[in-house]
């Protein structure tokens, strides 16, 4: 059953919108193109991917930032992947950003944000997971000593019960990772931000599911994280 419902032609999204300052490290480099080892970010982030069998890619990301992103990954070719690159005019959050393809897909699908290195986390469990399960969206999960600084979950099982994002203050130490696997319903539940309005919406429904991964994706904030994976 699994095998069956993962198709051929699996598709993913990579997140990179709002403001596109708020994306770079210095002027006219954004994380995503950043370089690591001699491969900018979003091609390790499209390498994953084509190791877990994806055939089609949408970005969504503003004018200046998809342009950069086409210098580096031209059409996907060169990776076996088909990409389709979507310009955000506005957005006040993740879920708008998102909401940008609705009608484009119409089967499950992963979400990635664009300025994290995922190569270690295991793509194919979340997916699989997923699809074992009833629920419109499946995160992943892992721990965080800060979690004021992340959407923290409160979970029965595997399902989510409440999912806060940044907290004051929290005793809960389970945190969502920016990698995550929905159906297209998601379209369908309004607000501005997934971490704000519609992920705590899917966990009052029941709908909304977690994946606790023991490998950690990497955040790029800025030239310290780049300096030390350089360092590595």
């Amino acid at each position: 059953l699994v095998r069956s419902a993962l198709g051929e032609n699996k598709n993913a999204v990579i997140l990179l919108g709002g403001p596109e300052e708020h994306l770079m490290i210095s002027k006219n480099k954004y994380r995503p193109t950043s370089i690591i080892k001699n491969s900018a970010v979003i091609e390790l982030a499209f390498k994953k991917l084509r190791e877990n069998k994806f055939k089609t890619v949408f970005i969504v990301a503003r004018h200046n930032l998809l342009t950069k992103l086409f210098e580096v990954l031209k059409d996907g070719l060169e990776y076996g992947i088909k990409i389709n690159y979507i310009e955000e005019k506005s957005s006040n959050g993740t879920a708008d950003s998102l909401r940008l393809l609705k009608g484009k897909i119409n089967t499950n699908f992963l979400v990635v944000y664009g300025d994290i290195i995922f190569n270690k986390i295991n793509i194919e469990e979340i997916w699989n997971d997923h699809i074992k399960q009833n629920a419109v969206v499946t995160i992943m999960l892992t721990t965080s000593s800060k979690p004021s600084e992340k959407g923290t979950v409160r979970v029965e099982g595997n399902k989510i019960l409440t999912f806060t994002q940044k907290p004051k203050k929290s005793d809960i130490y389970l945190v969502f990772s920016p990698i995550f696997v929905t159906e297209p319903q998601i379209f369908e539940y309004t607000g501005s931000s997934l971490e704000l309005d519609v992920f705590p919406k899917l966990a009052g429904e029941w709908f909304l599911n977690g994946h606790l991964s023991s490998e950690k994706e990497i955040h790029i904030h800025g030239k310290k994280d780049l300096e030390k994976l350089n360092e590595k």
